[in-house]
């Protein structure tokens, strides 16, 4: 059984040239779009796959570059598709997903609520889930900006993808040291000080073993005048498919 992520877009909230950090995660056939942010839709119809092409999405927060293209999912697949989305969401993100971000733009008529679009399986956070054979996720709780809940996924107990999060070097050694973890894909902000983001000069004061699975992504536009700056780490790349 071969588990692969391919990442739709790297780029930072403010990329111009690259799409938001969000991507699909895909096991015998099974598609899983992590993150839908405002670029989503035009990401993923460059690489000619559709909404309906989709199996289920996954948040982890609500900003706009992870979930400014939910709406635009929403309608496709009830009006065009005309079926329902599986939405996986850690269970405290629900309430203000819809409140504070979706409901605004969907509700209409009788579609008055996240259930009306979205088959909605909350995740408990700390806890696997099996969301397909071969897949299983756990939310972790990370920080990001105060006041505001962000969770990244460790993935079938040896992938560990981050969302938005500022540096936590106990974390990451806690989760390769002690639970076994083989790869990380990392936000990295390229400049310091990494206020709402680990930054490249943080995650440069990790341990050389751990700096090693490190794959950095969310970047600015000025990744590439960092290519070699950046230790034993190295770039994911837009629109490449990795082995997980």
């Amino acid at each position: 059984m071969s588990v692969s992520i391919t990442m739709i877009g790297t780029g930072s909230a403010f990329a111009n040239a690259y799409n938001n950090n969000n991507a699909i995660i895909e096991v015998d056939g099974y598609r899983l779009l992590v993150d839908c942010g405002i670029t989503a839709p035009s990401a993923l119809h460059k690489l000619d796959i559709a909404f309906g092409d989709l199996d289920a999405v996954l948040i982890s927060h609500t900003h706009a570059d992870h979930v400014g293209g939910l709406e635009e999912l929403a309608f496709q697949m009830k009006f065009v598709h005309q079926r329902t989305p599986v939405l996986y969401i850690p269970a405290p993100l629900r309430d203000p997903l819809w409140e504070h971000t979706l409901k605004g733009g969907l509700v209409q008529g009788a579609l008055q609520s996240l259930d009306d679009f979205f088959e909605v399986r909350e995740l408990t956070v700390g806890e696997p889930a099996e969301l397909a054979p071969g897949l299983v996720i756990e939310p972790i709780r990370t920080e990001h900006i105060e006041g505001r809940l962000s969770y990244s996924f460790l993935i079938n107990e040896q992938f560990f993808y981050s969302a938005d999060m500022i540096f936590n070097p106990g974390l990451l050694q806690q989760l390769v040291d002690e639970r076994g973890v083989r790869h990380i894909f990392h936000d990295c902000q390229l400049t310091a000080p990494g206020t709402v983001h680990a930054c490249l000069d943080e995650l440069l004061t990790l341990p050389a073993h751990i700096q090693s699975i490190i794959r950095l992504m969310h970047y600015g536009d000025t990744m590439p005048e960092y290519v070699g700056r950046t230790g034993p780490m190295s770039f994911v790349e837009q629109g490449k498919t990795y082995d997980i």
